[in-house]
Order: structure tokens, then C-alpha cells, then sequence
């Protein structure tokens, strides 16, 4: 089931991996809806993740609820299980296949973090600032100028005491 009123969005579903392609597109196409479009490849990948961690972790089962909402100033993702444990990020060996989830949503995230929901069950949740950080023009060095700068002035070269044209130009490439 899908709702989506102007500033939220929830799906509920089975964390197979058929479906998290499904729930990607979701979320991809609400943040469009959104005129949000700078967050959707941050958000695809968040989600992902958690549902990543939801389809290969959870028990007693893989069903989820998957929530978006699109607060003053940040993009809330969260996904809700039904399995107690707590994820933990955990230092993995440089060839392992699996175990960066977390590491990955907390390093595209502004923040993220997971909580306890009721006796059976947890949310595991990351923002995304919605105003792009402010840029700081680069420092401009200080120049103090003690004398003028030089600038070239053109010269005239006599060939065989006659005064030269301009002389065509000459590239230091060969050809």
C-alpha cells in the first residue's frame, strides 16, 4: 500500500530483492514529485541499504514499512522492521562483500541513526539536508603590489632598416 500525502510517503512490503528495486523507484519518483531531484541518487542508495540489511538480517520475516517525509529543511528516510536487534557497524575486512551498509548511509547522510520500536521491532533511519550547504567563494590572496605590474608593450623590430609589419605568428608545435 502506498500513501502519499504532499510531504510523506509510506510502502509497506516484503524485503525480497525484486521488490527493493521496486521501492527504489518509489522513492525516486516521490522525491521528482517533490522537485527534489538532487536527494534521489542519495536517498536510492540509503534505502537500499536498509533494505539490504532488512532482506538479509531480519527475523521472524522480511516485512517492512518503509517511510519518506520531507520535513522543513531535510529529507527523512526511515525503514521499519520487526526484528528486535539493533544493527551494528562493524569493522570488515577489505575483501568481505558485505558489512558496509551502514558505513555507506552514514557517509551520504547528514545524520542516521536506529531505535527501538515497541517489544518486536526497530527503525533504522538517515537524513538528507533539502538546501544545498552554502558554498564559500575561495579565499582570495591579499596581493600588495610594491611595484606596478609589468605589462608587454609592443616592439618593433627593423629588418634591413626597414620598419616590419607584423610578423606572423609561430607555434612551437612542429606542422
Amino acid at each position: 500500500m502506498i500513501s502519499h500525502p504532499s510531504r510523506h510517503c509510506t510502502v509497506e512490503l516484503q524485503a525480497l530483492p525484486s521488490r527493493i528495486g521496486q521501492v527504489r523507484r518509489i522513492v525516486s519518483a516521490q522525491l521528482r514529485y517533490w522537485h527534489m531531484d538532487s536527494l534521489i541518487d542519495r536517498a536510492a542508495l540509503g534505502v537500499t541499504e536498509l533494505l539490504t540489511n532488512v532482506h538479509l538480517h531480519a527475523q521472524p520475516d522480511k516485512l517492512c514499512t518503509v517511510e519518506i517525509e520531507l520535513l522543513l529543511d531535510r529529507l527523512m528516510v526511515s525503514v521499519r522492521d520487526h526484528d528486535p536487534r539493533l544493527p551494528e557497524v562493524r569493522d570488515v575486512e577489505t575483501s568481505a562483500t558485505t558489512g558496509r551498509g551502514l558505513a555507506m548511509v552514514a557517509a551520504v547522510s547528514e545524520s542516521w541513526g536506529v531505535r527501538p520500536d515497541g517489544d518486536s521491532g526497530k527503525v533504522v533511519w538517515f537524513t538528507l539536508p533539502t538546501a544545498p550547504a552554502p558554498v564559500t567563494p575561495p579565499a582570495r590572496p591579499c596581493r600588495t603590489a610594491e611595484k606596478p605590474a609589468r605589462r608587454f608593450t609592443e616592439v618593433e623590430h627593423a629588418v634591413d632598416g626597414h620598419r616590419s609589419a607584423h610578423a606572423p605568428a609561430r607555434s612551437a608545435v612542429a606542422g
